[in-house]
């Protein structure tokens, strides 16, 4: 009995912590990826290099920044919520989530090498990667996830079908036109 009521109060936690997991495994490689390709431009290729190039204690500052960096960003969300601002607010919010996680996603791989040369650094990361496992495998394993995993997958495939059939029927309809085009030039 005790059990199924910790189930039941844990579930909409589940829930919720499903969909952020979903929504960082989504994000994480595909905004990395970005804040790379911004990071092959000119000026921020030389400023790539300086921090692969800095000594563990500074990695870890310019690790640490970016969280630093979005309080104010942060507190003006909140500051728009508290003045009726809403959906501004939220949209701060989220904006900030994408930005501070590309940055952030950069950074570590940028500055990974020499975080870990830091001992604490190192046993911490170590320990947070296997709770976040522990976590992931334990949501991954509750019907909740698979549900909306399965959902997700399903959406991924439609979107990319139809995408797909609509960029063949465009370029269809275009051969289709040039082929229209053509018979009439060659009637007149």
């Amino acid at each position: 009995m005790k059990i199924r009521w910790k189930r039941l109060l844990a579930a909409p936690f589940v829930f919720l912590a499903a969909i952020v997991i979903i929504i960082e495994d989504w994000l994480w490689d595909d905004l990395a990826r970005l804040a790379a390709a911004i990071g092959r431009l000119p000026v921020f290729r030389q400023i790539e290099v300086l921090i692969v190039s800095l000594p563990p204690y500074a990695a870890l500052v310019t690790f640490g920044a970016p969280t630093l960096l979005l309080i104010p960003v942060k507190l003006l969300a909140l500051w728009l919520i508290a003045h009726g601002q809403q959906a501004l607010g939220l949209l701060t919010v989220v904006l900030a989530k994408f930005a501070g996680t590309a940055l952030v996603a950069r950074i570590f791989m940028l500055t990974r090498k020499n975080l870990l040369r830091i001992g604490w650094f190192a046993a911490l990361h170590e320990r947070v990667t296997i709770f976040r496992e522990r976590v992931h495998t334990a949501i991954r394993n509750s019907r909740i996830y698979r549900t909306i995993h399965l959902a997700s997958a399903r959406l991924k495939i439609a979107v990319k079908e139809w995408l797909r059939n609509r960029r063949q029927g465009f370029w269809q309809r275009r051969w289709a036109a040039a082929l229209k085009l053509s018979r009439r030039k060659q009637g007149d």
